[in-house]
């Protein structure tokens, strides 16, 4: 009994792992995308996880939302800091630290 509960346990944090590994991997795209298009410099080229709980989408089922903050610089001379909040696989939102623009 308690061998097979710990298998479904095993098997659940190795999705969870997984499914997170995948959710990095966007964000990291995302991260780099939005420097791109508006001609920052992605810092470190990674983003680091923030926080992870259980949220509603629009449909009222219940998701995985992670946050992962990065850093980023508009002169090259600092570091300003960035967050994105995955639902599930799809980034639902981007953050940006206010910046002068020149």
């Amino acid at each position: 009994m308690w061998e097979g509960a710990a298998i479904v346990l095993i098997a659940a944090g190795l999705l969870l792992w997984a499914d997170s590994l995948r959710a990095r991997e966007r964000a990291v795209r995302a991260g780099r995308s939005a420097c791109e298009r508006y001609q920052l410099q992605f810092l470190d080229d990674t983003v680091s996880f923030a926080r992870m709980r259980l949220a509603r989408n629009h449909d009222g089922e219940l998701r995985i939302a992670r946050t992962y903050t990065f850093e980023f610089s508009d002169t090259g001379n600092n570091r300003r800091q960035g967050a994105i909040v995955m639902f599930g696989g799809e980034v639902q939102d981007l953050h940006l630290e206010p910046y002068p623009v020149q």
